[in-house]
């Protein structure tokens, strides 16, 4: 489960939202329609109809946020107009009946994370005096405790095999590499990482350092591992773009040609590339790209690494949020479980 300052890119642990089956795929997709507003806001007026357009355009800068956001939103506003429900006859009783129902169908990740837009959306129409209160206010999500995270974590061998596995033989190859890599020895983020130029690894003194621009508008700079360094460079010299200063770093592939274009990868682009290497190296482990920060992580505790350096490392703004990608005592359960010999 990923912790608010880890909230990356979902809108449910499945990917879909609630009612629609509407996937991740679609999210730039559901960011454009924001101008189409549900009738459920329009029919509160032209200030209600403004209020939402800037509670999505002005108060929420993150794109991923804003497009789970406006999903959850615009579903609760579906569910209202079934109900012949309007702005002014909202109630309390109403949005925790919707949260009730939310909760028999979906895990308690996904209706928090309703409910916290449904909550927003109204805190924003009580400022722009949409409404007099907010109806979500004093609606209690469900309890929800994690102490242990939930993304899927490669052991050093499987990460090494991964690496190795990767034919490095065309600019993709290299890319390829060089991305996995950066995410395990960085702890990046994807979409940090999918966003950097090429400027964004430089030479401080004798070394390379990175720089990543993470969520929030955090900058986030720390040195190259000096295998990461060697696999940058063998990239940058292979695709022929280390002059490039200020274009995309990893760039989307020409079809099966081998060569690369001068668009940058998208996240979903670096998924599937992930999930494809992952295959041909006969790694069974569901991974997502969140599994190399936690696998960079764990790795690094391993080897007496100081969890305050380690949130350093991967720029969280708690101690609690970088536990959760701590897998050591997962090891120590399987030794214990083996221990039962018949």
């Amino acid at each position: 489960m990923k912790t608010p300052d880890d909230f990356e890119d979902t809108i449910a642990p499945d990917g879909n939202d609630f009612n629609t089956g509407l996937g991740k795929e679609n999210l730039p997709a559901v960011v454009g329609e924001l101008a189409i507003v549900p009738a459920f806001i329009a029919a509160g007026g032209e200030r209600a109809a403004f209020a939402f357009i800037d509670f999505f355009t002005a108060q929420i800068r993150n794109r991923n946020t804003r497009a789970a956001y406006a999903v959850a939103v615009r579903t609760f506003c579906s569910w209202c107009d079934a109900r012949r429900l309007t702005i002014e006859t909202l109630r309390t009783h109403h949005v925790g009946a919707y949260v009730e129902l939310l909760g028999k169908r979906y895990s308690a990740p996904t209706v928090k994370q309703h409910l916290a837009a449904i909550r927003m959306l109204f805190d924003w129409m009580v400022v722009r005096q949409v409404v007099e209160m907010n109806p979500a206010a004093a609606v209690r999500g469900p309890r929800h405790v994690v102490k242990r995270g939930k993304t899927p974590v490669l052991t050093n061998d499987a990460a090494r095999q991964l690496l190795d596995s990767i034919d490095v033989s065309t600019p993709v190859g290299l890319r390829d590499r060089a991305l996995i890599a950066l995410l395990i020895y960085t702890f990046a983020r994807v979409s940090a990482a999918t966003g950097m130029n090429v400027e964004d690894y430089y030479a401080q003194g004798k070394r390379w350092w990175v720089r990543l621009h993470e969520k929030g508008g955090k900058q986030h700079e720390m040195p190259a591992h000096h295998l990461l360094e060697t696999y940058m460079d063998e990239y940058l010299a292979g695709a022929g773009i280390a002059d490039d200063k200020a274009t995309p770093l990893f760039r989307t592939a020409a079809g099966r040609t081998g060569k690369l274009t001068d668009r940058s990868m998208a996240r979903t682009d670096a998924l599937r590339m992930v999930w494809r290497r992952a295959s041909a190296a006969g790694i069974l482990t569901e991974l997502g790209c969140h599994s190399f920060r936690a696998t960079g992580i764990t790795v690094y505790l391993q080897n007496g690494g100081l969890l305050e350096h380690a949130q350093q490392m991967a720029a969280h703004e708690s101690a609690r949020a970088t536990k959760l990608y701590d897998r050591r005592n997962d090891k120590i359960t399987l030794d214990e479980v083996e221990r039962i010999v018949l």
